[in-house]
């Protein structure tokens, strides 16, 4: 497809894949209300806030879509801050009050979140305490990564799924579990991953990619994505630029890939095929020969950020949807060398649009320090409006 179609197509389908599952903030009225249950108006939610200072709320109905300058114009350069982060949650209180109290933009359920904030319904009731519409995650790739086995049942890993079924079938059984997902108010899946290995079934990518063959990887990752994206969930493909061929484990310590020059055909050939098929993608905390530098990791680095955006650098469209970071506060790779807070700072400084992190406790203090940055000229203000304003536009809150 051409570039301008395929960005009109990222950007509208990302819109209703998030609208659609929330309702909040893309009625027609005024208000935020669903099509179950009636729920309070964004000046109800605006006023039940703890104080003007970390108001959640922003000022005016989020109801109906408005244009970028509007948007920007109602929200406190923390509300703004605020959108660009996604954050762990233990369960439907912490969601509850981090929702309220600092209008973040994301939460995500992990192994740790009580499962009766999804088996109860209660992801729904959070996601309508938030003035602006609230993406609710999920890491659900099957096999061992699964958040959500003990309320579905098991679905298998990636490359057993490639192993035993068709690319019909995996859609089937994606779209079987999107349904579900969307049943519990989970709106967007780190997944699938789509990382070229041969590894072994149980090293740290393994039995997560579908295959060692890049072509295979993009066929059975395309199923699993479109599967996702008919039952109401944005898929968010990883880990851009490739975590196949690596050697180490981010989870415990600094990773390296094979150079750039190396991964065009093998780790990048999925990217390229699906950045313009309505995704969403994730950055890996990957050293990268060739493309990072100054010790900083993919999910930090300005230059595949430009990499992913422009796509020229490795034949691909350009990517204009939400980049989110891997976790940022719970995978060594990271935080041997970083205090959770400048690595927020130095994801959103490389163009990222969403920081990923696993608890709630140090938010007020990563909003802080974001405000001095800004204030301080460390974070230029364009380009906090400019990420903003992709991550509304994904959530429907922005239509021009």
């Amino acid at each position: 497809m051409s570039t301008t179609v395929g960005t009109m197509r990222i950007r509208h389908a990302f819109a209703l894949v998030l609208c659609a599952g929330l309702a909040a903030g893309c009625s027609s009225g005024n208000g935020t209300d669903t099509t179950a249950t009636s729920q309070p108006s964004t000046s109800e939610s605006a006023a039940s806030s703890t104080s003007t200072t970390s108001q959640a709320a922003a000022p005016g109905p989020f109801g109906s879509a408005v244009c970028g300058p509007g948007f920007l114009k109602s929200l406190t350069e923390r509300q703004k801050l605020a959108q660009l982060l996604t954050v762990g949650v233990t369960g439907t209180a912490d969601a509850l009050d981090v929702v309220k109290s600092e209008g973040i933009g994301g939460i995500f359920i992990g192994s740790w979140t009580d499962e009766s904030m999804l088996a109860n319904g209660e992801a729904a009731q959070v996601a309508e305490a938030s003035a602006v519409p609230l993406m609710v995650t999920i890491d659900e790739e099957g096999g061992r990564v699964s958040r959500v086995d003990q309320l579905f049942g098991p679905d298998p890993s990636a490359r057993e799924v490639a192993r035993t079924m068709t690319t019909d079938q995996a859609y089937e059984m994606a779209l079987e579990r999107g349904r579900k997902l969307r049943s519990v108010g989970i709106t967007v899946n780190f997944a699938p991953d789509v990382d070229v290995s041969s590894q072994p079934d149980d090293s740290v990518i393994g039995d997560r990619s579908f295959s060692d063959d890049p072509e295979v990887v993009t066929r059975y990752a395309d199923a699993y994505a479109r599967g996702m994206r008919d039952a109401g969930i944005l898929p968010v493909i990883k880990h851009f630029p490739g975590h196949g061929s690596a050697s180490g484990d981010s989870h415990t310590g600094a990773v390296t890939t094979p150079p750039l020059d190396q991964l065009q055909n093998t780790d990048l050939v999925p990217f390229r095929n699906l950045v313009d098929t309505e995704v969403g993608v994730m950055l890996g905390h990957l050293s990268v020969p060739g493309l990072t530098t100054d010790g900083l990791p993919a999910s930090l680095s300005p230059q595949a950020v430009d990499l992913l955006r422009k796509g020229t650098g490795y034949d691909a469209p350009p990517f204009e949807g939400v980049i989110f970071t891997d976790d940022l506060s719970g995978m060594k790779a990271i935080t041997d060398r970083f205090d959770i807070a400048d690595a927020v700072e130095q994801a959103l400084k490389s163009g990222v649009t969403s920081a990923l992190w696993l608890t709630t406790d140090d938010v007020p203090r990563v909003l802080d320090h974001l405000e001095d940055a800004v204030a301080k000229g460390r974070l230029p203000q364009s380009q906090v409006d400019e990420s903003v304003l992709t991550v509304a536009r994904a959530k429907g809150a922005v239509s021009c």
